[in-house]
């Protein structure tokens, strides 16, 4: 599906994540929001609005003459895109969705439209042993428009996988 994004090489330790503190983290590859995509997220989800699912009308009565993507849909692919960009250090063991801090969905995402992700460490909190908090400035472009589709702060839980103790 997704392909390795910007990032030239996975990033190795939580060391060097540390060190991308207030920087571009990489690019995603673009990836395309087809009629399969959104009907599927209605179906999983149960918002099955018009604009949404029923092409015809929307191409009738919408002012954006085709179905769109559900926000939520755009907001759920942020992690496809995070694990395509490599931003996770290869030693983790779990990451886990914390929360949302802001999210803003700007522009509205029609059918077959390609989209790509740029994504800023903000902070990374250490929570424990193993444990840090990350909070990343996610920014979901659309292919030929000016503005974006959203601009979302994720927070993200990221356990290290710990060495074993030896005897």
């Amino acid at each position: 599906m997704l392909g390795r994004g910007s990032v030239s090489k996975p990033i190795e330790t939580y060391e060097e994540l540390r060190e991308k503190i207030g920087q571009e983290l990489g690019v995603s590859d673009w990836m395309v929001v087809d009629q399969g995509r959104i009907d599927g997220f209605a179906e999983s989800t149960g918002d099955r609005q018009w604009i949404h699912v029923d092409p015809e009308r929307a191409r009738r009565q919408s002012p954006f003459r085709s179905t769109i993507a559900h926000g939520f849909l755009t907001l759920s692919m942020i992690g496809a895109f995070i694990q395509d960009m490599g931003v996770i250090p290869v030693n983790t063991q779990a990451a886990f969705n914390y929360g949302l801090d802001r999210v803003r969905f700007v522009t509205p995402v029609k059918v077959g439209s390609r989209v790509r992700m740029r994504s800023v460490l903000i902070s990374m909190e250490d929570k424990g042993p193993g444990q840090y908090l990350l909070k990343g400035e996610n920014t979901i472009e659309i292919e030929g428009e000016a503005k974006p589709a959203l601009v979302a702060e994720t927070l993200i839980m990221l356990y290290e996988r710990r060495k074993k103790a030896t005897a």
